[in-house]
């Protein structure tokens, strides 16, 4: 099977710095896109693979009219954008007790709202393209199932699906929108979920491929659902999670046989 090639192509990857987002970089860097990130910090070091490195622009995504301007640079500079990934997000432990509806909010904000913005400002630039584009949402299991500690994240994620999939039938068929909803993924920061390198090899034998998921993993999710390979697939989700997490019934069961 060949492998896919964007070459010539522009991709625009949101908070796409570091750990998945990077993947998800260094993955379109990799299949020969032009690939421009955006954070609101710059990143410690460059964003490279396969002897090129990612563009980076500063851009606050809670700011409508500073999208709106990184957009505009975009298509200005580049002449096109093909594909947005949605990646920018996250989360602080914090049970719905302890945070107050302002803090819930923000997480609202960042994991929900930010990615609809650069969504409708990404939209403006490709409706107007002949071959249009595609956007992804990186979502997360979070949003399909229980979340204790991050419920307002997981109700984002899990809001940011359905987004996608009305945006799926509203653009259609000038833009294609898909979801990919990682599992576990291990990064520079899992230490700070999951402990030492033995807390992690533990946490990945909970998942049925027995570890936790690369950033490149999401990442070629990505590179796929932005191709042409991909033509026929929107307001679809793809779960990228090993299989997903053993029920916990099966090892109460088998503990009592």
């Amino acid at each position: 099977m060949a492998v896919i090639d964007l070459t010539g192509r522009v991709t625009v990857v949101t908070g796409g710095t570091r750990g998945v987002g990077a993947g998800i970089a260094r993955a379109f860097l990799e299949a020969g896109a032009d690939v421009v990130t955006c954070a609101r910090r710059p990143p410690e070091e460059p964003v490279e693979a396969a002897g090129r490195t990612a563009r980076f622009l500063p851009a606050d995504l809670r700011d409508a009219e500073a999208v709106d301007a990184f957009f505009a640079r975009v298509r200005g500079e580049y002449g096109r954008l093909d594909t947005l990934v949605n990646n920018a997000g996250g989360t602080p432990f914090r049970l719905l007790g302890e945070g107050g509806a302002g803090r819930h909010a923000r997480v609202v904000e960042l994991n929900l709202l930010a990615p609809l913005t650069a969504s409708l400002a990404a939209y403006e630039v490709m409706r107007g393209q002949r071959v249009g584009g595609s956007i992804l949402m990186i979502g997360s299991v979070s949003g399909t199932r229980p979340s204790p500690g991050t419920a307002a994240y997981g109700a984002a994620k899990a809001g940011l699906d359905h987004l996608a999939r009305s945006m799926a039938v509203e653009w259609a068929p000038r833009v294609r929108v898909n979801t990919v909803v990682p599992g576990m993924v291990r990064t520079e920061l899992s230490h700070l979920h999951y402990g030492d390198e033995d807390g992690i090899a533990a946490v990945g034998r909970t998942v049925p491929l027995g570890r936790l998921a690369a950033p490149a993993d999401v990442g070629d999710a990505c590179v796929f659902l932005a191709s042409d390979r991909a033509s026929y697939i929107s307001g679809a989700s793809l779960h990228v999670h090993g299989g997903g997490e053993r029920p916990a019934f099966l090892d109460a069961a088998s503990a009592n046989r």
